[in-house]
């Protein structure tokens, strides 16, 4: 598959500006996002790209703030060498050590997940990733069942499996976010995740005692109500790929429709992830 790469330079006043536009960029396909000093790259798959749409969603930001963008074509072939001129290991919570193959090791932390940095999203860089990794150290998931949203590169149901999750369901809408779960889980020794390719209609008529869906608000607010017919009461449901403002508000008051009760969060410039029970 091949991307194209923009390259937004940026000269704004308030960091959460270009946290904004970057959110918008998601609702439109982009899938992956590298933040710079002056800016940031936003990748989409070619098939996904829609000029007028672009247009669109940039239009309403034109007048909060200077930017400007510059488009290149990642072909397939090229994408691994990105990915691996800008991946660097990363510790979540002093206890999480996320590295690729050409990493070496740190057997000082407690966990470790080896990710092969493809053109799946979720290495454990974004905030939102990390932010659910650390609300996993703090909750239990010994013997559950679990149902891994928007999986990327499946490192949250590698995460799952490490911390004695008995079953991972792993559903990615991206073939080669499904390739990628498969393919990390090896790398992981992880036998227990099972990966599918597909959105919401391919989730399993099957009771799930926790769900983890890291995607994006609309998607979530479309989803969610498949999520409740597939939690277990008392489940516990792990949302991220969002702001605080207005998100957290939106998605709150779509979960209590679904008798999914707000139980925390964290925030991270501005991005959040939230537990509900059910």
């Amino acid at each position: 598959m091949n991307y194209y790469e923009l390259l937004f330079t940026t000269i704004t006043t308030e960091d959460y500006q270009q946290d904004l536009l970057i959110n918008a960029l998601g609702e439109i396909g982009f899938d992956t996002f590298e933040e710079l000093d002056f800016g940031f790259k936003a990748y989409i798959p070619i098939a996904d790209f829609d000029q007028e749409k672009l247009d669109e969603q940039l239009l309403t930001y034109q007048d909060l703030f200077t930017f400007s963008y510059e488009i290149t074509l990642i072909p397939q072939k090229n994408w691994n060498e990105v990915w691996e001129s800008n991946f660097e290991p990363i510790g979540i919570g002093n206890q999480i050590f996320v590295r690729a193959t050409f990493h070496q090791p740190k057997p000082q932390f407690a966990y470790e997940i080896v990710i092969d940095p493809k053109m799946a999203f979720g290495t454990g860089h974004h905030q939102t990733t990390s932010m659910i990794l650390e609300l996993m150290l703090e909750n239990d998931f010994k013997n559950k069942k679990v149902l891994d949203m928007g999986c990327g590169t499946g490192i949250l149901a590698i995460m799952a499996s490490k911390l004695n999750a008995s079953e991972i369901t792993a559903i990615d809408y991206d073939p080669v976010c499904y390739g990628s779960t498969i393919e990390n889980a090896l790398l992981n020794n992880i036998t227990n995740i099972k990966a599918l390719c597909g959105s919401k209609e391919v989730i399993p008529d099957e009771s799930f005692d926790t769900i983890l869906a890291n995607i994006n608000r609309n998607i979530l607010l479309d989803q969610m109500e498949r999520y409740n017919e597939v939690l277990k009461t008392g489940g516990e449901i792990y949302f991220s790929g969002f702001y605080e403002t207005p998100d957290l508000d939106i998605i709150t008051t779509e979960a209590a429709k679904h008798g999914l009760k707000y139980i925390n969060h964290k925030k991270n410039k501005d991005w959040v992830a939230a537990k509900f029970v059910k």
